[in-house]
């Protein structure tokens, strides 16, 4: 019998132990430790090239992304996916995902707050006022939540791109001065960074390679982002590139002046600073406060008067 336990126990390590080195210093983890080494542009470059470098859930999610999508686009009408379209390039197209599968996960946020209500109904009965004045209203929500996502991916996105925007130019203006170009300096800098912006300045890069030109790639650049800043950046180039001026005055130029924009954005969001606190202060601390003020007070005019 001990034998027995022995020869178990021995298997189990012995089974733990392979997973675990298969797990560690298997091929998929090798490659996405080098993935992990590379810049953000360089592994979707990879990606592309070799579609097994994926993760397994876009590898096996495909598949149904693309019904998804399929779904979602019969059933919309076109205008709308337009605007979704745009809205989700404005957002930096978070997860891939275009705007057929967004339709897609509308409807099946829908559809999952309504049959998470029906299986509670099942359990527990809810009467039709309930289902009208309760459960209407959630299922309704659940289809527009993920509009309330993508509006706040938007808005965060675009405040990525504005505070990296300073220190990019910084970076481009230092390389142009030492002697690069002003593509192989975008290049260089998308390669040795991360982010939204040199997402964008990659996406740009790719135009430039397929044949766009430069000034045309910008323009789309532009469009895709829709930020003040960097519109007013790629104007300037622009000009810069028609009329012959030297494209390191204009870096240098432009990076300070987003420098001190950047720093009035900071102090424009110091000064809403106590203007937001009223409502927290109001609705959660002033209440709180009288309770523990008066609430002893309360309490003794209740006995004496009781």
């Amino acid at each position: 019998m001990l034998y027995i336990i022995g020869a178990l126990v021995l298997a189990m390590v012995s089974l733990l132990m392979y997973l675990l080195l298969v797990t560690v210093f298997s091929e998929e983890q090798q490659v996405t430790r080098r993935l992990r080494r590379m810049s953000d542009y360089e592994a979707s470059q990879a990606k592309q090239v070799e579609p097994l470098l994926r993760p397994f859930r876009e590898r096996v999610g495909a598949p149904i992304a693309e019904s998804m999508h399929r779904l979602g686009s019969a059933i919309a009408p076109r205008g709308y996916m337009e605007s979704v379209r745009r809205r989700l390039t404005l957002a930096g197209r978070p997860g891939g995902m275009d705007a057929g599968r967004f339709l897609a996960v509308k409807f099946l946020a829908a559809i999952g707050v309504g049959g998470l209500f029906t299986a509670v109904s099942i359990i527990r009965p809810l009467s039709g006022v309930t289902w009208f004045l309760v459960v209407l209203p959630l299922v309704v929500l659940g289809f527009f939540l993920p509009d309330l996502w993508l509006s706040t991916r938007r808005n965060d996105y675009s405040a990525a791109i504005r505070r990296a925007l300073p220190d990019m130019l910084d970076m481009l203006t230092i390389s142009v001065e030492a002697g690069l170009g002003f593509d192989q300096a975008i290049s260089k800098i998308v390669r040795n960074t991360s982010g939204p912006l040199a997402e964008q300045f990659g996406w740009m890069l790719q135009e430039v390679q397929a044949g766009v030109s430069r000034s045309e790639a910008l323009r789309h650049l532009a469009q895709r982002t829709e930020v003040s800043e960097l519109n007013g950046f790629i104007m300037a180039i622009v000009q810069a590139d028609v009329f012959g001026i030297s494209v390191s005055t204009v870096l240098r130029t432009q990076a300070a002046e987003m420098r001190l924009k950047r720093r009035q954005f900071a102090e424009e969001a110091a000064q809403k600073a106590p203007v937001k606190l009223v409502f927290p202060l109001v609705l959660c601390v002033l209440p709180a406060t009288l309770i523990v003020i008066l609430g002893p007070a309360v309490i003794s005019f209740m006995q004496i008067f009781g």
